[in-house]
């Protein structure tokens, strides 16, 4: 698809959204950046749009109404912290929150990159507990300023807050001959070992895309081991890229969530394969599990899944997804169900929906 055919396509969507009930017609968009630069550095501030008032045991998405793309969220104690890619000056995003609604934003969490990174193409954020329960470790991406190639670093910090400061030389990951290496992610399995996911930045290059998994090290800033490629696109909706892995782990079976297609297309969606071994393999599921819908509560775009456990127990997903004109990725959630093994999810924009519990 090319991007002028996505760029009509999210105008026709947008309409389509004004026709289904908004009262305000939707705010011609703004040019969004290629899918080898998906950073949208200053978003023009969309205009309010009129969606019911949620009850005061309700809330409706995005509960960020900003630029607030490839959430990645972190409870500690009774806090939630989510963190996203770069908006404007500011590196890494952060806010925190007591029940994944109310949001308060929170100061740069990596003010200072490291020499080899780049300033401006900052992106997805993990944060995860550090070595022993000791302080916070996050990966993050940003521009090799040697190969040009997006790469992954860490950064560590004793709050989860930050700031989170990093005074390596060069990248912990950086696949420079496959496009390099972006949207890290972590997994701690049952048995104590902890890993790494990412994605080879491929379609940079017209190259393949896969998802990777590699064991860290005791210390949780350096990896052990050899990577693993677990999947790659391969089906009619992905596209030329698959990325944004997340692994979750339920009833003896491993969960891998990922995003695929064009982030600046409505063709965007999340989709799953599971496993019975962590390192596979991994069998997809025939369709998306989470994609753009045109209903009264539709979602356009979604992706950058990531997934947390509510106080009373239950799983949620936050995931980005673009406003009604198209002009910024708000942060949504939704409650993820399961019937039997198969994980689902009812997306909504604009709706309101029960409080997470």
């Amino acid at each position: 698809m090319t991007q002028r055919f996505q760029y009509l396509l999210l105008l026709s969507i947008a309409a389509l959204f004004a026709a289904c009930g908004s009262t305000q017609q939707a705010a011609q968009p703004t040019a969004v950046a290629s899918p080898a630069s998906p950073t949208i550095a200053a978003p023009t501030p969309a205009r309010p749009t009129a969606v019911p008032t949620p009850g005061p045991r309700e809330y409706a998405n995005p509960v960020i109404r900003q630029d607030y793309p490839d959430p990645d969220a972190l409870k500690v104690g009774d806090t939630y912290y989510v963190y996203a890619t770069n908006f404007g000056s500011t590196n890494i995003q952060a806010a925190k929150s007591s029940d994944l609604v109310h949001w308060q934003m929170l100061s740069d969490a990596l003010p200072f990159l490291p020499a080899w990174a780049q300033p401006g193409f900052t992106w997805a954020p993990e944060v995860t507990n550090g070595a022993n329960g000791q302080g916070f470790v996050m990966y993050f991406v940003a521009r090799d300023t040697i190969s040009q190639k997006q790469c992954i670093g860490a950064a560590s910090s004793d709050k989860p807050e930050g700031p989170f400061t990093s005074a390596d030389p060069k990248p912990l990951l950086c696949q420079v001959v496959q496009g390099g290496s972006i949207d890290p992610s972590s997994f701690a399995d049952q048995d104590g070992r902890r890993y790494l996911l990412w994605k080879n930045d491929g379609n940079c290059c017209g190259q393949d895309t896969w998802l990777y998994i590699q064991p860290l090290a005791l210390d949780g800033i350096h990896l052990a081991d050899q990577p693993t490629q677990l999947i790659k696109q391969d089906q009619p909706w992905e596209g030329n890229l698959i990325e944004a892995p997340t692994l979750w782990k339920r009833a003896g079976t491993y969960y891998l969530f990922y995003s695929a297609n064009s982030y600046a297309g409505a063709d965007y969606a999340v989709g799953y394969a599971t496993a019975k071994s962590i390192l596979g393999p991994y069998t997809k599921a025939k369709e998306p599990f989470l994609a753009t819908s045109t209903d009264r509560g539709a979602v356009l775009g979604p992706g950058g899944q990531d997934i947390v456990i509510a106080p009373n127990g239950q799983s949620w997903m936050l995931y980005h997804s673009w406003d009604r004109s198209v002009t910024y990725r708000g942060l949504n959630i939704d409650e993820l169900t399961w019937e039997g093994d198969t994980p689902h999810i009812r997306p909504a924009y604009g709706v309101p929906e029960p409080l997470p519990k």
